[in-house]
């Protein structure tokens, strides 16, 4: 099944493998809000030990920010549903939870809604790269560059700017500002986000100091923003990926052989929120996160997927361009860079 040039994506009905999603397409009101509260009242709870261990040894507060990181990272993932309007039957409660998930995460909701739709709707397709992914040149692309560009390019991929300050970045500054092409709601989700974000942190701030309040947030934002990118690069980044020109690519191909299933244990997964379970999501991201597993489960189609566990995934950093004629991601130094042409 192929995209039209002009749509955005499939829908469900007219895929052979509707049947197979529709039954874990339904959000459970229960497992929602229970959801929720594992995720967010622990948090709470640990940014609060962590404020009061600062007075005791700051290695305790960090070793606490690993958790309370994790559990960021699952408001991230409710955040996530919210935005593929898979959380709750309701719209409007999807927007209400997901738009205070992302005070939270830093993530004005409306304008990454929309650049993450983007994503789902080209992911693995060579002639709409650039919104909502991780920005992957061709062996050609990269090697008919200037000397500066690739430089630029190479410093994108370098997995401290990838996965330590590119998060952090993204998350404290980009998205405090709208970008160029965002429409109303998204422009307006920025301005109402940040408001939203002083609103809780200058509190804070009068009430614990603005050093106390660096010393516990600033790990914590640069734990959930490193494996969240992580994990979003992974399940797209990893051997045997697919991408393929617009002509050609194919939507189901792309869900289930362009993401990964990256098999975590069982704590990690938690942690995550089954987003590993990316193949499927891709395939039919109206699946609430909690129902990933059952239908990856019930359906052998699911399960013959590239699958990435923990280990090995971490050979994905190597991972730097597309080549075309070989079919697969490559290093560096895989082929020796030509100087670009003359004009």
């Amino acid at each position: 099944m192929k995209l039209n040039a002009d749509s955005a994506a499939p829908q469900p009905a007219d895929l052979p493998w509707q049947e197979a999603v529709a039954k874990y397409q339904n959000p459970d009101v229960r497992a929602s809000l229970w959801q929720i509260a594992t995720s967010v009242i622990p948090y709470i709870v640990l940014w609060f030990l962590m404020y009061l261990s600062l007075e005791y040894s700051y290695l305790i507060t960090l070793a606490l920010s690993v958790l309370a990181g994790g559990f960021l990272v699952r408001i991230f993932i409710i955040f996530h549903d919210c935005g593929h309007g898979s959380f709750f039957k309701s719209q409007k409660l999807n927007h209400i939870v997901g738009s205070i998930c992302g005070v939270m995460t830093f993530t004005p909701y409306f304008e990454w809604r929309h650049a993450h739709a983007i994503h789902h709707a080209t992911a693995g397709d060579l002639d709409r790269r650039g919104t909502g992914d991780v920005l992957t040149l061709t062996v050609k692309e990269y090697q008919q560059m200037p000397g500066w560009k690739r430089l630029g390019y190479r410093l994108y991929r370098n997995p401290l700017v990838m996965f330590i300050l590119g998060p952090m970045f993204v998350f404290l500054v980009v998205h405090r500002f709208p970008s160029r092409n965002s429409k109303k709601r998204e422009r307006t989700s920025v301005y109402w986000t940040n408001l939203a974000i002083l609103a809780y942190i200058v509190p804070l701030v009068v009430l614990i100091g603005l050093e106390r309040y660096i010393l516990i947030q600033l790990p914590i934002a640069l734990l959930t923003g490193t494996a969240g990118v992580w994990m979003f690069y992974v399940q797209h980044q990893f051997e045997g990926t697919y991408w393929e020109k617009h002509v050609q690519w194919d939507y189901l191909t792309a869900a289930l052989k362009g993401s990964s299933y990256y098999k975590l244990p069982k704590i990690l997964q938690w942690f995550t929120g089954n987003i590993g379970l990316h193949h499927i999501h891709h395939l039919s991201p109206r699946i609430p996160n909690y129902n990933l597993q059952a239908c990856h489960d019930a359906n052998p189609l699911f399960q013959q997927v590239p699958t990435v566990t923990l280990g090995p995934s971490f050979k994905s950093v190597f991972f730097k361009l597309w080549d075309e004629e070989q079919r697969r991601l490559v290093g560096f130094g895989r082929f020796k860079p030509t100087q670009p042409e003359a004009s």
